[in-house]
């Protein structure tokens, strides 16, 4: 494996990772992912028919000896500190995508927290945001 990869698929990663924090990926969490990766504008130039191979890779990744650090250490190299927030917003998104943050998700975004070294304010405003988007009535 490289030292780096494509931003977009960092991106992915850090989805795939969050989704699958819990051991489950819900359809809800997939539905998700393939909307964020149609709808932002970071993955403008990104070919969406990779998306399932993209998650795939990662998951191979994952089921390798300390997978999950393999990954997180793959997509920290390949995130740029400009997309850093980017990379944390869209893996609260995936956690909130099924109206249940479990601890194992929790304690991921923690780790991502650290990885990318985010200040709390910024932590605070998507995660505030993420409470308001998939509030119930």
């Amino acid at each position: 494996m490289s030292d780096q990869i494509p931003l977009q698929e960092a991106l992915i990663y850090v989805m795939v990772i969050t989704s699958a924090a819990d051991n489950s990926m819900t359809d809800r969490e997939l539905f998700s992912m393939g909307d964020v990766v149609k709808t932002l504008p970071v993955f403008r130039d990104f070919d969406g028919e990779r998306l399932v191979t993209v998650a795939q890779t990662c998951g191979e990744l994952l089921q390798e000896k300390d997978g999950l650090n393999v990954v997180l250490d793959l997509v920290t190299r390949s995130i740029p500190a400009k997309y850093r927030d980017t990379a944390y917003a869209l893996a609260v998104e995936i956690a909130a995508a099924d109206l249940n943050v479990n601890q194992e998700e929790l304690r991921l975004l923690q780790i991502l927290r650290d990885r990318f070294d985010l200040d709390k304010l910024t932590i605070a405003a998507i995660e505030r945001s993420a409470q308001a988007r998939y509030r119930k009535a």
